[in-house]
């Protein structure tokens, strides 16, 4: 058993029934292995099976697990919702499913703001009358966790970095859906006393993550001798966290954490894009060698529209209440993360066949 539930899992909550939003997606697919590896605990996973949900990984799960089961559920039907929570009589709610890329909100706001926020709303409006009617012990060991980025805070300079005090700025559609459904959620815990938890992450990256992401894409486009592009100069900075990390952290904040508190989770590992980019071209190099230097395949395109500077937070917080840091370090966690999807080439294929998904950059 991992040494983390030793610590936190007591035999009186062995039999927990927890509801996962978004389980099939990058993070959700690795918290709910983790859970299903280490403990008796019944998951529901509420996916609807979007764009960059993880279908293999619901195929397996469902085959593998008889404690797991999946609803394709999309948040935005108030109704299924409901049904979704009377069906899993959830202990614990983690909602993690949102639209999530820059690209594309640029590209369909509209989806983000039905996704992020209206379906944010249509959780909690649910959960909330769930949770209302409650026995009083089942009722005091109810938890609402909601999982949000650090892009609510909008960007940084060279210097300092985001804490739970911080003002939000979002300043793409995107972030400013995930802004939008932390306030709501924390307005749950403040006007109806639902017992609730945000924490606010920095860039994840891991085994499972959908293609398009900088780390996977640049991995799959080195590895198909394609171009690598690189926005603008490549001097974007980015606070990088490996993903088992961030699911150590959303547990210890479902045992640990205060109600009603926001939490910064952050990698400690920030570099910009082109220094990640070169770290991984030199992983490959190492591990893979080919005919020529990957780093020959970067070119530098078109930066995003209102691409932020800087993202960094402070996690002093959580390693203060939680006694929380990540455990991997960048270098340890990049090169996991570069052979979980050297062995994994057929995941990499079926995901990209499943979902049409080309290479081809969004939000232009």
């Amino acid at each position: 058993m991992d040494s983390l539930f030793d610590e936190l899992i007591d035999s009186e909550s062995i039999n927990k029934n927890i509801l996962i939003t978004g389980g099939a997606g990058f993070i959700g697919t690795n918290l709910i292995i983790k859970l299903l590896k280490n403990t008796n605990y019944t998951i529901y996973n509420l996916d609807y099976v979007g764009f960059g949900s993880n279908y293999e990984s619901i195929k397996l799960l469902d085959k593998k697990y008889p404690n797991y089961f999946h609803l394709n559920v999309d948040l935005y039907n108030n109704k299924l919702v409901e049904e979704a929570i009377e069906i899993s009589k959830p202990e614990i709610i983690i909602h993690l499913a949102a639209e999530s890329h820059v690209d594309r909100s640029i590209d369909n706001p509209r989806l983000f703001i039905e996704k992020n926020i209206i379906g944010t709303f249509n959780l909690l409006e649910s959960s909330f009358k769930y949770w209302e009617n409650l026995p009083e012990k089942r009722k005091g060991r109810f938890h609402f966790h909601h999982v949000s980025t650090d892009e609510v805070y909008g960007s940084l300079n060279s210097t300092g970095k985001f804490s739970e005090k911080s003002k939000y700025a979002p300043n793409s559609p995107y972030s400013a859906s995930k802004a939008s459904s932390d306030h709501i959620v924390m307005s749950w815990f403040k006007t109806f006393g639902l017992p609730v938890t945000i924490s606010n992450c920095s860039n994840n990256y891991g085994p499972y993550q959908f293609p398009e992401k900088l780390i996977p894409s640049t991995i799959i486009k080195a590895l198909n001798k394609e171009s690598i592009p690189i926005y603008g100069e490549g001097k974007n900075i980015r606070d990088w966290l490996f993903v088992e990390d961030h699911v150590d952290s959303i547990l210890m904040i479902i045992f640990k954490g205060k109600l009603g508190f926001s939490y910064c989770i952050g990698g400690n590992s920030e570099l910009d894009n082109l220094q990640l980019v070169y770290k991984l071209c030199d992983m490959l190099d190492e591990i893979k060698p080919s005919y020529i230097s990957y780093r020959e395949l970067i070119i530098f395109v078109e930066d995003r529209p209102g691409h932020d500077k800087r993202y960094a937070l402070d996690t002093s917080l959580a390693k203060k209440e939680l006694n929380w840091e990540p455990r991997f370090n960048l270098d340890q966690g990049l090169l996991n993360t570069v052979k979980w999807y050297l062995s994994n080439q057929d995941w990499v294929k079926n995901t990209m066949e499943r979902s049409h998904y080309k290479g081809v950059r969004q939000g232009l």
